[in-house]
């Protein structure tokens, strides 16, 4: 696989004493990083990449007058990877695993920011979309998960989650179906019902299965099988059966 062997990079964070201590990370452990300049806000930070055109922004997101996020309303096009840095917030971490995000947290991890930055250099972080970007700022604020972003043979597909019928476990790979597809997904079962966890359409209901309780067809209480509408077979545990007639009332 092409590696880069130096990327250039900006950083943008509102504290002057956020930027020194990234900046002396990136220089201690990121050696193949190539720091162009430091800027503690959106408007200093969109002129240096117009002018600079790094492959990659370390990016805050809690500064004055503009967000982190906003940065998508600045580009018609978003062709630098991105890695946002934001203090810890459960709701936050669920909205970038969802739109498939680069970020750290606050303090920041040696180890995750290397793993971080090897992404990028391996061209494994793939370019950030303005459609993605748009998801997430719009899951953080709203507070409400619409859609999910999966990558499946490097590919990302964005899924809408009205339109999403079952996940199914399968060792360490999950299938995903939805009205008209059927996905392969390397994460497990249990990262996506941490996604969708404040999402009460979806339903744990066996070791292998969630389902969206408004794609529900019919179910067979003595066979155990949840008869989905595009006619996916999911399986319903013994043990989970009266909670699921409970749920779906």
């Amino acid at each position: 696989m092409k590696t880069l062997d130096k990327i250039s990079a900006i950083l943008v964070d509102d504290e002057e004493s956020a930027r020194d201590v990234l900046e002396n990370l990136l220089k201690r452990f990121c050696p193949q990083i190539d720091l162009k300049g430091k800027y503690k806000n959106i408007v200093e930070a969109v002129e240096a990449i117009k002018t600079i055109k790094p492959n990659l922004v370390f990016l805050d997101i809690q500064m004055p007058n503009y967000s982190g996020l906003e940065i998508v309303k600045f580009f018609e096009q978003i062709d630098f990877d991105i890695i946002f840095i934001t203090a810890y917030d459960k709701y936050a971490l669920r909205a970038f695993e969802v739109s498939a995000t680069d970020y750290l947290l606050k303090p920041i991890d040696i180890e995750r920011l290397k793993e971080a930055v090897q992404k990028v250099t391996s061209n494994l972080g793939l370019k950030q979309h303005v459609e993605n970007l748009a998801m997430l700022r719009n899951t953080m604020e709203s507070k409400e998960l619409k859609k999910i972003v999966i990558v499946e043979k490097g590919y990302r597909q964005l899924i809408d989650l009205a339109t999403l019928e079952a996940i199914e476990a399968q060792e360490s790979y999950c299938y995903i179906y939805t009205a008209d597809k059927k996905y392969t997904v390397s994460k497990n079962l249990k990262h996506f019902e941490t996604l969708l966890e404040e999402n009460e359409d979806f339903i744990r209901v066996h070791k292998s299965w969630i389902v969206n309780k408004k794609q529900i067809e019919s179910y067979s209480k003595t066979e155990l099988n949840i008869v989905l509408k595009n006619g996916v077979l999911a399986k319903l545990s013994k043990y989970k059966k009266a909670d699921f007639e409970a749920l779906i009332g």
